[in-house]
């Protein structure tokens, strides 16, 4: 072991010398100094930052004795001291052990370790910071965003060259209205879990205006606690807890009613502290998307069943949505890809997952089953179901055709689509099947997302390229032909999974966890160290 140590130090060291006298940054008349062979040892496991100290001819960033390098010092120890404010597990940026590590530095060698541990713990707090503490592939195979990562030897030449080292910090996070105002909320989540929480949950199955007794006692504290009630010594189920129940109902994705049912008392009855870990995997969720979403964009949010357009940070148009079922293979994936073109009056080209899985075994027990579908060979002839003996003789594997239905108004695709393309096969479409958008919890397709107004999303969609989007639009569909109508100005469109949300006005909205995900999300978050405060009993 000390042998190769040795090899090890006495390779690197010479890797210095050959370096200086080639002009690298290091002048040849230069002694190599114990900092300067600490610093190459230190880095030499670690490719961006033995990089970053060559090419810096291994000057320090943190441990000179200029200005510069004690504002980054302080600025870096502040930073880090503040992620928990991030919802960042602050033990994973050490900012005690590095602040004992400079009071009580010895030697040249012991800087010039510490210089390098503070570039490594840089880089990994301006990363989770920036990007997410997590790697979104690694805890649910739904979620398929490619995250916007910088590069490492950017983000330490970047900060080394800041002129103003806590600009550099602060400028890190997301900086969108929804990352502040999820901080915020988080701040104050954090106080009401301190002070215990809003208090008893609500004892009962159901409770609906009229009613009195214990029961509405504790719904109107918890209400009150909540801040949809002021404050009242009522004992009845009144007008105005009816009120308050039916604006909670809309803060959560419920059905507007004023009746508190089962479902809604269970809402009711989450506590704050879930509540505000829904908030810190927002948050996370909100630096995986750390990037520009586009002046104009498209966003789904998969547990709000609701599809929207943002023009400049504004909804301007919004619809209700059908999305991708709970089990495993139908759910609806987490991306963003860019919407490039309608398709009018379309052709379903049935996937052959649900052609094998679903189609197959009803054309095994029935051959006329799904006689809305044609069957389709390799050679793109339609061949005729009396043509086929026994469908018994396939099975996934081996089934011969592909499977279509022609444009109709009763094609599961509806009379248009809007595609971006991708390798998910998913897009955005009207539906036939118009019943669904009035359930509380739209999780039916097999992962595409369907819309209850399709029509007036093409309209909002094609404003900017025609004169009457209404009028250009149905002369396409009144030709019953496949009809595909590209979008001059392309859409980002992002797939978005968000438990907790903000609004710019009102209280934060809350969501039911649909696929999962975030369950998982808040598992992983824990185990990276990232806690919640206990309550008071």
């Amino acid at each position: 072991m000390t042998a190769r140590i040795f090899r090890r130090l006495t390779t690197v060291t010479s890797l210095v010398i050959a370096l200086a006298s080639a002009g690298s940054g290091v002048r040849a008349d230069v002694e190599i100094t114990a900092f300067l062979q600490s610093v190459a040892v230190s880095a030499a496991g670690d490719r961006d930052i033995a990089a970053f100290y060559r090419e810096t001819g291994y000057k320090p960033i943190w441990t000179g004795d200029d200005q510069m390098s004690k504002a980054r010092r302080e600025a870096f120890l502040r930073a880090i001291e503040d992620a928990p404010a991030h919802g960042l597990p602050v033990q994973r940026y050490d900012p005690d052990g590095l602040s004992s590590d400079l009071r009580h530095v010895t030697s040249e060698r012991e800087l010039g370790r510490i210089e390098v541990e503070m570039s490594r713990l840089f880089l990994r707090y301006a990363r989770e910071l920036q990007t997410g503490l997590l790697v979104p592939g690694e805890i649910d195979p739904g979620i398929v965003r490619e995250v916007p990562y910088r590069k490492r030897s950017s983000l330490l030449s970047s900060f080394a060259s800041a002129s103003s080292p806590s600009l550099f910090f602060r400028q890190l996070p997301p900086q969108s209205h929804e990352y502040a105002r999820l901080m915020k909320e988080k701040m104050r989540f954090e106080e009401l879990v301190a002070r215990g929480g809003w208090g008893p949950e609500v004892r009962a199955r159901k409770l609906e205006p009229g009613d009195s007794g214990p029961a509405v006692v504790q719904l109107r504290n918890r209400l009150i606690a909540m801040g949809y009630l002021p404050r009242t010594a009522t004992a009845s189920y009144d007008s105005r807890m009816t009120q308050a129940v039916a604006q909670f109902q809309e803060d959560h994705g419920l059905v507007s009613d004023g009746v508190a049912g089962d479902g809604t008392l269970g809402a009711i009855n989450i506590s704050a502290k879930t509540r505000l870990g829904q908030i810190m995997v927002a948050m996370e969720r909100e630096r995986w998307t750390n990037m520009p979403r586009g002046k104009r964009h498209v966003l789904v949010n998969i547990t709000d069943f609701h599809a929207q357009i943002v023009d400049d940070g504004k909804v301007t148009f919004e619809t209700r949505s059908v999305v991708g079922h709970r089990d495993l293979d139908r759910r609806t994936p987490e991306f963003s890809d860019m919407m490039e073109h309608l398709v009018l009056n379309p052709t379903w080209n049935v996937p052959r997952s649900i052609a094998t899985k679903e189609y197959l075994p009803m054309l095994q027990r029935n051959p006329n089953a799904a006689g809305h579908l044609m069957l389709v060979d390799r050679r793109g002839r339609i061949i005729p179901r009396e043509l086929v003996e026994d469908f018994t003789q396939f099975d996934a594997n081996t089934f011969p055709f592909d499977m279509k239905q022609p444009p109709s108004r009763s094609n599961a695709l509806g009379l248009v689509k809007f595609m971006f393309p991708n390798r998910h096969n998913i897009y955005l479409h009207d539906t036939p099947q118009k019943n669904l958008f009035g359930r509380e919890a739209r999780a039916f397709s097999h992962g595409c997302i369907r819309l209850n107004d399709p029509f007036d999303f093409a309209y909002a969609l094609l404003a900017r390229q025609v004169d009457n989007p209404e009028e250009f639009f149905q002369s396409k569909l009144a030709t019953r032909r496949e009809t595909q109508v590209d979008l001059e100005e392309h859409v980002p469109v992002h797939l978005i999974y968000r438990t907790a949300f903000t609004r710019a006005k009102g209280k934060t909205q809350f969501r039911t966890d649909v696929y999962g995900r975030d369950a998982r999300i808040w598992r992983a978050m824990e185990a990276a160290g990232v806690s919640l405060p206990s309550e008071q009993s």
